[in-house]
């Protein structure tokens, strides 16, 4: 087992960012390749390469469950994309993609432990996704899907799951989805509400919020409104794909129609997913002691100086405002206790216990402005590994 490394506290002050220090830092790539062996003598390099690594391909052609003891495939996590929904940029292409691709993969290393490779593919078919990745399987010992557009991600992840026999997660969905549950769950605290009782508004249906609703859904949150750009999802709605109509029968219990101002109506909280903008007036409606979280970036759907004028607890997805929701509170640690685990699949229940193990780490401190701990806290990846790793086994 890998030493699993974390990075240090938050600094209570932080630069400003330029652009020169930004094209400074990504020259050249983030990434690096280095050995676990020191190569200074020949010694070493007989046992590290010829004639010794021949003994060790051997001995794993012979016993293919050395493969998983003696390589580092086990232990690597490929992070892959199209380019097709890159944060939000849109659909910007493989290689435009990569330098995104690569910070993922060092965030899995520096708050995971994990190694990963990035692997961005020139092509946006499924198939050939699918078969691409099949082809690789002996490479990687688990699959991290990112910045793939809806509604392909959905077919993309199911597909992949059934085809391969190691973890798969679509980040954009379930890492978001476990830190929103995680988010939600203290701030119901904090107002002193519970979950059954909530009605919760998600804005935008694409693969961010199709997750969200659906891991409320799971732990029985009071009731969930998704919309899309076209309004509130209803059963009686004929423009709906197979993916939107599935949640059109599982969510919106009082058949709420029209758009965000109806949907905000006597709701208790606001996930935005969405890159919309929320008219205030539209805030208006909302019950007392409301939840808001206006996650797009860079441009919340509400702004935190107007929410706060309507929501006792605000949150956002950026790192300069209080609350942050970010996925790498979530995906480290899920990757990490999946592949400590040994399991095949990330399961809901796996997700859930990610979700709480980072609900009970801001617990003790529960305020309106920290609901969720900082993204740097050290206890983080470690707590939420443990808890995915005992989840997997029930």
């Amino acid at each position: 087992m890998s030493t699993m490394t974390t990075p240090e506290s938050s600094p209570t002050t932080t630069a400003p960012i330029v652009e020169a220090d930004i094209f400074s830092a990504h020259e050249g790539g983030k990434l690096s390749v280095e050995s676990t062996m020191p190569l200074d003598s020949t010694r070493a390099l007989s046992i590290a390469y010829t004639p010794g690594v021949a003994q060790v391909s051997r001995a794993i052609a012979a016993d293919p469950a050395k493969h998983a003891t003696h390589t580092w495939a086990s232990r690597l996590v490929a992070v892959v994309s199209d380019g097709t929904a890159v944060l939000g940029l849109g659909n910007i292409g493989a290689a435009a993609s990569l330098p995104v691709m690569e910070g993922k993969s060092a965030l899995f290393k520096n708050f995971g432990g994990l190694n990963s490779i990035p692997l961005v593919l020139e092509t946006t078919d499924v198939d050939e996704i699918i078969e691409t990745l099949i082809r690789l399987r002996p490479s990687f010992g688990a699959v991290n899907l990112e910045d793939i557009s809806a509604p392909r991600c959905f077919e993309l992840e199911e597909r992949l799951i059934e085809a391969l026999d190691c973890p798969v997660m679509h980040d954009d969905q379930h890492g978001t989805a476990v830190v929103v549950l995680a988010a939600l769950t203290n701030a119901a605290r904090v107002v002193g509400k519970q979950l059954a009782d909530l009605r919760v508004v998600v804005s935008g249906a694409g693969a961010a919020g199709i997750a969200i609703a659906d891991i409320l859904v799971n732990v029985g949150v009071g009731d969930v409104i998704l919309l899309d750009s076209k309004g509130v999802i209803h059963r009686d709605r004929d423009d709906l794909n197979p993916i939107k109509a599935k949640y059109a029968a599982t969510t919106n219990r009082d058949g709420i129609m029209g758009g965000i101002r109806e949907a905000l109506d006597g709701a208790d909280a606001f996930v935005g997913v969405s890159s919309s903008t929320v008219p205030e007036e539209d805030l208006a409606g909302m019950n007392e002691d409301a939840i808001i979280f206006g996650l797009s970036n860079p441009d919340p759907e509400v702004m935190p100086d107007v929410a706060a004028r309507y929501a006792s607890v605000v949150a956002t997805g950026r790192s300069d405002f209080p609350n942050q929701i970010n996925n790498v509170l979530a995906f480290p640690g899920i990757f990490r206790g999946a592949l400590d685990a040994g399991a095949r699949r990330i399961t809901g229940e796996m997700k859930i216990a990610a979700a709480m193990a980072i609900a009970d780490l801001a617990a003790e401190d529960l305020a309106p402005d920290f609901i969720v701990p900082s993204p740097l806290d050290p206890r983080v990846a470690a707590a939420v590994a443990a808890a995915v790793a005992a989840a997997s086994q029930q």
